[in-house]
C-alpha cells in the first residue's frame, strides 16, 4: 500500500517526459492545415519533396491566398526541423503517378514556432536540415508576414509581396547600395516608373543624400522636378578641362592605328603645356596630363601651332593640322557650347561638384543629368567625365567626413557593352567597370538599369549584390540573370518570363530572402515621361498640324543633333 503513491508519481513523471519529447512544432501545427506531403531527398541547397496532387488542388479554394498558392511553382512550403520551421521555395513540379507530384525546393531560411504553430523570428540561411520522411505543410499569410517583415535597419517599402495583398516588400538601403544594384526589365514592363519609385523612396528616407542619375532619354526630369536638380545642355556647363587624357583623345582624335598613337603623343605634350602655362606650380605640386587644371582652348591651339612651326617637312605637320582642325570645329559648333565654351575656363570645379553631387543637398538629394541633347559623338565621353568625377571625388575626399555617392546609370548596356572591341566609349567602360569592382571601398554605389543584361560586359552584373528583375522576354537575358544569382533564388528567377507589368523579383543583399513584389502605384507628378503613346487615340486627333510642324522645325534647326 505504501508503494502505491510512488508508482503513481513514477507514471506521472514518465508521462511528462513523453510530452516534452514530442516535436514542438508538429504538436503546434494549426489543425486546419493538413500536411501536403513529405521530404524524399536532401541536398545542400535544396531537396525534393513529394506532395499529394488532390490536396494541392483542394488548397486552391482556400480563403488564405498564401495557403491557396502553397506548393505551386514560385510559392513557399514549410517543414519541421527539431523545434524550428524550415521555409523552402518551390522551383519545379513534376507528376510521378498515383496522384502524387514531386517538387524541387530551395531552402530560404528558418524560424521559430510560436504558440499558434506559425513561423516567428525568421532568419536567413539554414543551420539544420530535415530528414527524409519529414512532413511538409503549406505556409500561411501569418507565416509570410514573419518571413518578409522588415527589421529596424534602414529600409524602403516598394510594394506588396506576391501573392498577398497586405505584406509589404522592403529593400534594405545600406546592403543594397554598399554592394551595388541592377534593375532589369524589357521595354514596356514599367521599368522607368519602378526606378522612379525606388529613387523617390530612397530620397524620402534620406533627404540629405547624394544621388547622380544619368538620363539618356530625358525621361526622369518630370519625375524629380520637385525634389531634385535637373541638368541638361542648357545649364550643365561641363568644363572641357575636366576631361582626362583618354577622354581628350576620344573627342579630338580622328585617326586609327599607328597614326592615332602618333597624334596622341602630340596631344599629350600640348595639353600638359597648356595646363601649366602661366600657372604658379607651387600651389599644384605634381601636374600630369590628367590633372583637372583649367586651361584656355586658345592656349592649346596656339601651342599646337607653335609645335607645328618647329617642323621642317610639310608631311610632318599633318597630325598637328588634324588636331587644330578638330579643335576649331568644336569651338565653332553650337551643339558643343555646353562643354567647349570659352566662358568655362575659370576654375568652377568647387561650384560644379557642389551642384552636381548635391553638397549640401538642401532636401533635394538627386541630380538628373539629361544627356539626350548631347551630340551622340561625345555622349559616352560626357558620361565618362561625370562617372569619373564621382569616383575621383570619393578617392580624394577619403580623409574628410564621408559623403557616400550613388551613381545611377540608365541604359547601362550602352556604356558597358559586352564586346571590348566595340568602337568608342572605352573611357566610360573602364570607369564604370572600376566603380563596379572598387566603388564600395570608397563609398560609391552603382545602380545599373538596362533592358538588355546579356549585352552588359561580363562580370559587371555579377558585381551587383542586389538584382531587381522585371519581366525579361529574351532567353539570353533570362540566362544572364540566372547565372548572376545565388542557387537559392533560382525558383524565383524561373518566374521572370511570367511576371506581369510592374512586378519584379528581388534577390540578393537588399532583401532578407528573394521576394516577388508588385510595385506600388506612383503619384502622376512623380512618374517619368516614358509612357507609351496610344496610337488609336492620338490618330483620331486632328487640327493644328501646320503650327506643330513649324515649331518642330524651329527647335530642330536650333539644336541640330
Amino acid at each position: 500500500m505504501n508503494d502505491q503513491p510512488n508508482l503513481r508519481q513514477f507514471i506521472d513523471e514518465v508521462s511528462s517526459f513523453d510530452e516534452e519529447a514530442k516535436p514542438a512544432p508538429s504538436a503546434k501545427v494549426a489543425p486546419a492545415l493538413e500536411t501536403l506531403g513529405e521530404v524524399i531527398e536532401i541536398a545542400g541547397s535544396g531537396s525534393r519533396i513529394r506532395m499529394n496532387a488532390a490536396k494541392l488542388m483542394g488548397l486552391q479554394a482556400h480563403a488564405d491566398p498564401s495557403v491557396a498558392m502553397s506548393g505551386q511553382v514560385g510559392s513557399q512550403v514549410k517543414m519541421t526541423v527539431g523545434k524550428a520551421w524550415l521555409i523552402a521555395n518551390v522551383r519545379t513540379l513534376a507528376s510521378c503517378g498515383d496522384g502524387e507530384v514531386v517538387a524541387q525546393v530551395d531552402f530560404l531560411g528558418e524560424g521559430d514556432c510560436d504558440s499558434a504553430g506559425h513561423v516567428s523570428r525568421f532568419r536567413r540561411g539554414v543551420t539544420r536540415y530535415p530528414v527524409p520522411g519529414a512532413p511538409v505543410y503549406p505556409v500561411t499569410t501569418d507565416d509570410l508576414r514573419s518571413v518578409f517583415a522588415a527589421d529596424d535597419n534602414a529600409h524602403v517599402e516598394i510594394g506588396t509581396v506576391y501573392p498577398t495583398d497586405d505584406i509589404r516588400g522592403a529593400l534594405y538601403v545600406d546592403p543594397m547600395l554598399s554592394k551595388h544594384f541592377a534593375i532589369l526589365g524589357s521595354t514596356g514592363t514599367g521599368k522607368s516608373t519602378s526606378v522612379a519609385l525606388i529613387l523617390h523612396r530612397i530620397s524620402q528616407l534620406s533627404p540629405e543624400g547624394h544621388i547622380l542619375m544619368i538620363d539618356p532619354h530625358g525621361e526622369y526630369s518630370a519625375a524629380f522636378k520637385n525634389c531634385g536638380e535637373i541638368f541638361n545642355v542648357d545649364n550643365l556647363q561641363l568644363p572641357y578641362w575636366l576631361m582626362n587624357f583618354e577622354e581628350h583623345c576620344e573627342v579630338l582624335l580622328t585617326t586609327h592605328g599607328h597614326e592615332r598613337q602618333r597624334d596622341a603623343d602630340i596631344l599629350a605634350k600640348c595639353i600638359l603645356a597648356a595646363r601649366i602655362k602661366g600657372k604658379d606650380m607651387s600651389q599644384y605640386g605634381k601636374v600630369t596630363v590628367d590633372s583637372p587644371i583649367p586651361y584656355l582652348l586658345t592656349d592649346l591651339s596656339g601651342i599646337i601651332t607653335n609645335e607645328m612651326g618647329k617642323l621642317d617637312r610639310a608631311g610632318d605637320t599633318l597630325p598637328f593640322q588634324r588636331l587644330k582642325t578638330k579643335l576649331d570645329e568644336l569651338k565653332a559648333d553650337p551643339r558643343y557650347t555646353f562643354m567647349f565654351s570659352g566662358m568655362l575656363v575659370s576654375d568652377s570645379m568647387p561650384t560644379f561638384i557642389s551642384r552636381l553631387f548635391r553638397l549640401p543637398a538642401n532636401g533635394r538629394p538627386i541630380s538628373i543629368v539629361d544627356v539626350s541633347g548631347v551630340p551622340s559623338e561625345i555622349t559616352s565621353v560626357v558620361v565618362s567625365v561625370l562617372a569619373r568625377m564621382v569616383f575621383d571625388y570619393a578617392i580624394w575626399s577619403r580623409t574628410e567626413a564621408q559623403r557616400p555617392l550613388l551613381l545611377v546609370c540608365e541604359e547601362a548596356h550602352r556604356y558597358v557593352p559586352k564586346s571590348e572591341t566595340a568602337e568608342g566609349g572605352q573611357a566610360v567602360r573602364k570607369i564604370l567597370e572600376r566603380i563596379a569592382k572598387e566603388g564600395r571601398k570608397y563609398g560609391v554605389s552603382l545602380g545599373l538599369i538596362t533592358q538588355r543584361p546579356s549585352d552588359l560586359a561580363e562580370g559587371v552584373l555579377s558585381q551587383c549584390g542586389t538584382i531587381i528583375s522585371m519581366r525579361l522576354n529574351n532567353d539570353r537575358d533570362q540566362a544572364c540573370v540566372r547565372a548572376a544569382m545565388p542557387e537559392g533564388a533560382r525558383g524565383f528567377l524561373d518566374a521572370i518570363p511570367a511576371l506581369r507589368n510592374r512586378e519584379c523579383i528581388v534577390c540578393g543583399e537588399g532583401v532578407s530572402i528573394p521576394i516577388r513584389v508588385r510595385f506600388d502605384d506612383l503619384e502622376p507628378e512623380k512618374r517619368p515621361a516614358s509612357s507609351d503613346p496610344s496610337f488609336a487615340a492620338m490618330w483620331r486627333e486632328t487640327g493644328g498640324e501646320e503650327g506643330i510642324i513649324q515649331r518642330t522645325i524651329k527647335r530642330w534647326r536650333g539644336h541640330g543633333r
